[in-house]
């Protein structure tokens, strides 16, 4: 079975083919980074309208590198939220008047749950069950993961996610956007030892999450400065901070595992390619004796192969989950745990 899956939840167009049998066939991704660092974050009908351009040529592109025509695909899996509403609606519509025009069926698939999946495509996948920390610009959950459309919630941030805590002190560091990626590397050449920030949550008897008062710490730091802040006193906060937000979200994972009995974690989203989480994690992974799981780099940030993965993995446990129904709309809001398998 083959799945052409489609992604446009925010500043990402994606597309992907993947084959039950031969694995992923091809995926091509387009990001709208330039276009939205001019304005410091993501516009949305900037965004809508780069995926209108992009969706088609992308189409073309991994048709061609994967050898497939179109009458040999036999679903089509979109992002049907949650995400941007302008941007999932160019997904959907492209997603499902092309199936119209094959005949083909049509599925809509979870982002997050694309995320979830995703370090399943990789050459050393994680078995089922396990627990998955979800970290990524607009969400920081712990879930129990029993199968495809089997999940329980553990524990959800109260407020920001990490990754807009990151993208947020970023740019209260003068850093630019996307600002994972750039405090990250900051924090490198930062001196641990000068700023102490706060680690929201972190002795709480639950594991959820909070990570507007670290934010406001960063903010506190920045305006005590008589003067502008050198490149130096920079290094040192955004060392502070990331070490802040790895001691919290190692500390929860390995709680969950804990609470759980499990032995498996799996990290995903886009936070999940930060070096010192990374690092940190795999530290306690050598000491708790677990094992974690993270998708391959190029898979981290959003794209279509997790959703032609998730589709197909759908279909696998449910194959009436695609219908030739062509009528669609779009979640820009929707819990994960909503979801079953049926």
């Amino acid at each position: 079975m083959i799945v052409l899956g489609v992604e446009s939840s925010c500043d990402e167009t994606g597309l992907a083919l993947y084959d039950t049998q031969q694995g992923l066939r091809a995926h091509a991704l387009y990001s709208q980074v330039t276009m939205h660092e001019e304005y410091g974050g993501v516009v949305p009908e900037l965004a809508s309208r780069d995926h209108i351009r992009r969706t088609i040529p992308l189409l073309e592109q991994v048709l061609a590198e994967s050898g497939v025509v179109r009458s040999d695909i036999d679903a089509i899996a979109y992002t049907q939220g949650p995400g941007l509403a302008g941007a999932l609606l160019v997904g959907a519509s492209v997603a499902c008047g092309m199936a119209l025009a094959l005949d083909k069926p049509v599925l809509g698939v979870h982002h997050l749950e694309g995320h979830l999946l995703s370090p399943l495509l990789s050459n050393n996948p994680p078995a089922f069950p396990f627990v998955a920390l979800l970290v990524s610009g607009g969400h920081t959950q712990l879930m129990r993961v029993d199968g495809v459309g089997q999940y329980a919630l553990l524990g959800e941030t109260m407020d920001d996610a990490a990754g807009e805590a990151f993208d947020k002190s970023a740019k209260l560091l003068g850093l630019g956007y996307p600002g994972g990626p750039a405090i990250s590397r900051m924090a490198e050449f930062g001196d641990p030892d000068v700023y102490t920030l706060p680690r929201p949550m972190l002795h709480s008897k639950n594991l959820d999450f909070s990570f507007s008062g670290l934010k406001t710490a960063v903010l506190t730091v920045v305006k005590n400065k008589i003067t502008n802040i050198c490149e130096q006193d920079k290094a040192n906060v955004a060392r502070a901070f990331v070490d802040a937000i790895v001691d919290v979200l190692t500390a929860k994972c390995t709680a969950a595992l804990k609470q759980t009995g499990l032995k498996r974690l799996v990290i995903a989203g886009g936070v999940g390619a930060n070096k010192q989480l990374r690092e940190a994690l795999n530290a306690a992974a050598r000491k708790k004796h677990f094992q974690v799981f993270y998708p391959e780099m190029e898979f981290c940030t959003d794209n279509g192969a997790m959703i032609a993965f998730a589709g197909a993995m759908r279909l696998q446990v449910a194959p009436d989950a695609a219908k030739k129904e062509y009528a669609f709309n779009v979640r820009p809001r929707w819990p994960l745990d909503e979801l079953r398998t049926v």
